[in-house]
């Protein structure tokens, strides 16, 4: 099967390179080089798969990933950018990318990382094929997966898909100890320092919206991981 990638890089230097890459290890390539193409782009490929880059003319790409995220919440999205600090990639990742690879980058790393996407995702038909539990109750609460929703008593919000799918592993697992390391190699793909920083940014924010639910407590479990309580 040839899966469809969009990617969207201005650069042309770095785009063709990485197309060419892309096209001769079998997959079908779209390149976009203006931001405000992209979301045109990708209703007329669907794609199963976007490269983004993050300094792009008319629409840089967190605004890109929030729309395809909003679009299709199964949809692996990764993120090739010169921007390094620690707050952008925090960003990339809430903003609905599922990987972050920095430039200069090699294309054997980049090629790994799409494999692995796919790998745990298959094509968006099957992702949706596949889902097993679209809702969860826990408490007074409820986590509605397809459409990113975390309903509390005291509101509906809606959470990143990363957001979605710590809390769903939370749930699947209430009442245990969760290791760190598992829900980081499962959700982001490796427990890389800048992975671990992303997931304590998640977390600060899910404690945040179910802190006034009583029963419910997130616990950190010293050197280990998280156990929730529900």
């Amino acid at each position: 099967m040839s899966y469809k990638v969009l990617y969207v890089e201005d650069e042309p230097f770095l785009a063709r390179i990485v197309s060419d890459g892309l096209k001769s290890s079998g997959y079908t390539v779209k390149l976009v080089a203006d931001g405000g193409r992209a979301m045109e782009e990708y209703r007329a490929m669907q794609p199963d798969l976007c490269i983004l880059d993050i300094m792009l003319p008319s629409k840089d790409g967190y605004e890109i990933a929030n729309e395809l995220r909003a679009a299709d919440p199964h949809l692996p999205i990764i993120f090739l950018s010169a921007k390094a600090l620690t707050e952008d990639i925090v960003k990339g990742f809430k903003s609905g990318g599922n990987d972050y690879l920095k430039k200069p980058f090699s294309m054997d790393e980049l090629l790994v990382r799409i494999e692995a996407l796919l790998k745990r995702s298959g094509t968006p038909k099957e992702a949706i094929a596949n889902e097993t539990a679209t809702i969860y109750h826990f408490g007074s609460c409820t986590l509605d997966t397809v459409h990113q929703k975390l309903k509390t008593s005291t509101g509906e919000f809606a959470l990143s898909f990363k957001e979605m799918a710590l809390l769903e592993m939370m749930i699947l697992h209430k009442n245990t100890v969760l290791e760190r390391q598992n829900v980081l190699l499962k959700i982001w793909g490796d427990d890389s320092y800048y992975n671990t920083r992303s997931m304590d940014v998640f977390m600060t924010h899910l404690r945040k919206l179910l802190k006034d639910e009583p029963g419910i407590q997130i616990m950190n479990i010293r050197s280990i991981g998280y156990k929730f309580i529900c």
